[in-house]
């Protein structure tokens, strides 16, 4: 790779990295500020905080392994900082996915109205079932992370034998089995964006169904329950689209990374899934009304149009 490319790598990686810095730190700074304020925080505000935490260190990792691979290549065969950085990248990606899952099933069971007994057990009990839900992801996030322990006894021995030339039957089968695992292990994602994908039908269906309602009784469109699954729609859908590139964008850094592959195929791809965490995070400012009123305020303080300190307020 050229210098030049090293150079417009690194600094489309840490222009993203800058933002999503900004937008995560900005959530984190509010949230924290607020929940020590007021010694309480809501349960979307602790999702919300905790999914820009775990971002901020999915940015820290991802930026990282630029540095490493444009100035430290030869790092990169060090299979201790290999283990310990895959390790800590697989707990923070999944632990982020559920993270953000768990925000879209919150703002679903909050906001759509069915009268199905199911979905209404699930509306009245959605403290504890987000609860569980973040538990288990949080279980889910530990189990992936342990179980790359022994495929790395794997990948090993079988970087030790295509060195060594020595490739048997055997060793064949043997990385045909850890490429299936390795797949396998991918595909855990599958599961949060499959939750995700039925919160935003059951949000579009809850829409359409209240503004019928809207439409025989004659009231305005634009009342806080249509405006509440709008907004909640805008967030999820968002999160589902960038959600989709940033698994393929995964999928393929994984792949590049057990098997083989160029350093430039392993740059744009790490570029891709940095823009996930980087810019999902304004979506959520913006959707959400506390963080968009402290935004647009400190933006107006910057540009000399509101005092610090102004009691002036700004509808969402």
């Amino acid at each position: 790779m050229s210098g030049l490319a090293k150079w417009v790598f690194l600094f489309l990686s840490v222009t993203q990295f800058l933002l999503g810095m900004l937008g995560n730190g900005f959530i984190v700074l509010v949230n924290g500020s607020s929940w020590v304020k007021s010694k309480r925080i809501s349960l979307g505000d602790f999702i919300l905080t905790n999914l820009a935490l775990s971002r901020i260190v999915q940015l820290w990792i991802l930026s990282s392994d630029f540095v490493i691979m444009i100035f430290f290549s030869k790092l990169l065969n060090n299979v201790v900082l290999i283990q310990v950085t895959d390790i800590f990248w697989t707990f923070t990606n999944h632990l982020s996915i559920w993270l953000a899952t768990c925000l879209g099933v919150f703002y679903c069971l909050k906001i759509a109205n069915f009268s199905h007994p199911t979905f209404l057990w699930l509306k009245w009990r959605v403290a504890r079932v987000v609860v569980w839900m973040l538990l288990c992801g949080l279980l889910l996030s530990c189990s992936n992370a342990m179980s790359l322990i022994p495929q790395f006894k794997m990948y090993y021995i079988l970087r030790g034998a295509d060195d060594s030339g020595n490739v048997t039957e055997h060793f064949r089968e043997l990385k045909n089995e850890y490429e299936v695992i390795h797949v396998l292990g991918t595909l855990w994602n599958l599961l949060p964006l499959i939750v995700c994908l039925a919160s935003y039908i059951l949000l579009i269906l809850s829409l359409g169904r209240h503004t019928r309602q809207m439409q025989q009784n004659r009231t305005s469109p634009s009342d806080p329950s249509t405006e509440a699954h709008k907004r909640a729609i805008k967030m999820v859908l968002s999160f589902l689209f960038l959600l989709l590139l940033y698994f393929l964008a995964y999928l393929l850094t994984s792949f590049h990374y057990f098997l083989s592959g160029t350093v430039l195929t392993k740059m744009i791809t790490e570029l891709a899934a940095m823009f996930y965490p980087a810019c999902h995070s304004f979506i959520l400012i913006l959707g959400n009304s506390k963080l968009k009123q402290t935004f647009v305020e400190l933006l107006l303080c910057k540009s000399g149009h509101l005092k610090p300190g102004s009691k002036e307020h700004f509808s969402p």
